[in-house]
This record gives structure tokens, C-alpha cells and sequence, in this order.
């Protein structure tokens, strides 16, 4: 299910956040890496990292349970030289007519930490606490689903920032409104793990991957999950320069 709203003046994101800081694409293919790599949860503000992100997230345990072998799981994706010609030129004309400042690595890296605590929101459901994350629109209608939602699927919507297995842009979108006000929308897909317990296979379109880690006395299953958020800014002059989430999709999670 999409919530989507209409174009409106945004809120900053990185207000709201403890630190400063699509077009469809084909589900990854998963590979198995015999070293982990530390996860790094950037925060967002000015969509500007503070240190250089890592492409991977490790998903080995760390204390003592984490003796023995270890595994970390690699997404792969491929991407069409179509989308990824046609995105790049909607970055330049970004850069070229909106913000010179523009960068989409930084930006996928603030969406990334967005994404991670607005998520972990959701599952909590402490809608409140997302006023100034989320438009008024989809805040509405995320009020009205949330609280009918079965507990494992609940649960299943929050990604911590160390199971965010991949993050890639979707479609982007320049557009004016009938009163001649400016618009920029980012679409990001997310790939995370999730250990709620779900059905082996979750009926519909969307596949769920199970990721089953150690032996078979400690293992521990999870499940590969995707969810769309859409960001939105206002660059009409004398806007403020806030993104906002106006979409947010867990598909056949949040319905």
C-alpha cells in the first residue's frame, strides 16, 4: 500500500533527529562473504555525513555470540543503464538549477538513517514523535492502519541501521504545481533484515527471503524485507529548505 501526499511546505528531517549529521528495480541476489564489516549509522542533517559509509552491513553478532564463524550478507544488484543514465541526469539539473551543494551519495546516506528511525517509529507506534518526519497526509493514514496491524508485522517494519542491507534511488521527479511552486521527490528502496516472525512466504507479489545464520543449534533466522520511502522538498524561493517523507510503503507488511 503507498501513502502518498500531496506537494506541501516540508518539514527538516534533521530537526527532528537526536544527532546532526521507483521506479521499480529487480529484488537483489544474495551472496555469502566469509568477513564482516562494521556497520556505520550516519546521522542526518543537511544530508551530510559526518564519516564515509559503508556499502554493506554486517549482520555477525558481536559479544559472546560472536565466537565462532561468522557470515555477513552481500545484496547485488543490477541495475538498467536506462534508469541509471536517466536518474544521474535529474541530478545534474538538481545541482545545475536547484541546490549546488546536491549530492546524491550524502543524500542516500541521511534517507538511510531517516529511514531507520522513522521505521523503528512505526513499529512502536509512537506516531507523535512523527510530526515533523512525515507529512500531515500520510501521518493521517498511518494513524488509522497502524494500530490494526497484527503484532509480527509491526514488528517486521522497524530496520535497525546495521540490517539496512542496501539502499538504492528509485524515480525522481522535478515538478511545478498549479501555483507555480517547485518540487523535487527522491524515492529510495530499502533492502533490511527483519527477525519478526513471519510466514515462510508472505502472500502476493513480494518475495521474503530467509536468511538462516549459525548451526543448527543457534541458528537464527531473518527475513530480507523492502520498504519505499519517498522524500519531498520545496525550492520556490523563500521555501524552506526541509525534506520531508510523503510515502512510505512496507509491501504486504503495512496495508
Amino acid at each position: 500500500m503507498a501513502l502518498r501526499a500531496a506537494p506541501g511546505r516540508g518539514r527538516w528531517l534533521a530537526r527532528a533527529l537526536a544527532a546532526p549529521g521507483a521506479a521499480r528495480v529487480p529484488p537483489p541476489l544474495l551472496a555469502a562473504a566469509p568477513a564482516p564489516a562494521p556497520a556505520l549509522a550516519l546521522p542526518l542533517a543537511g544530508l551530510r555525513p559526518l564519516r564515509p559509509a559503508a556499502r554493506f552491513a554486517s549482520t555477525a553478532r558481536q559479544g559472546p555470540e560472536a565466537e565462532g564463524p561468522q557470515r555477513r550478507v552481500v545484496v547485488v544488484r543490477i541495475t538498467s543503464p536506462f534508469a541509471w543514465l536517466r536518474t544521474r541526469f535529474y541530478y545534474l539539473l538538481i545541482r545545475l538549477y536547484f541546490d549546488q551543494e546536491f549530492s546524491i551519495e550524502e543524500f542516500t546516506r541521511g534517507a538511510k538513517q531517516a529511514f531507520s528511525v522513522v521505521s523503528k517509529l512505526l513499529s512502536q507506534c509512537k506516531l507523535d514523535l512523527l510530526d515533523q518526519l512525515v507529512s500531515a497526509e500520510v501521518l493521517q493514514v498511518l494513524k488509522e492502519k497502524i494500530s490494526l496491524l497484527p503484532d509480527n508485522h509491526r514488528d517486521a517494519l522497524a530496520a535497525d541501521i546495521d540490517a539496512i542491507m542496501y539502499t538504492t534511488e528509485g524515480d525522481v521527479r522535478i515538478y511545478y504545481d498549479d501555483d507555480g511552486r517547485k518540487f523535487v521527490s527522491i524515492l529510495m528502496r530499502f533492502w533490511y533484515l527483519n527477525g519478526a516472525n513471519l510466514p515462510d512466504e508472505v502472500p502476493g507479489e513480494t518475495k521474503v527471503f530467509q536468511i538462516v545464520f549459525g548451526d543448527e543449534s543457534t541458528k537464527e533466522k531473518r527475513h530480507l524485507l523492502t520498504a519505499n520511502y519517498e522524500f519531498q522538498r520545496e525550492f520556490t524561493e523563500g521555501a524552506k529548505p526541509d525534506w520531508t517523507i510523503t510515502r512510505i510503503e512496507h509491501p504486504r507488511l503495512l496495508e
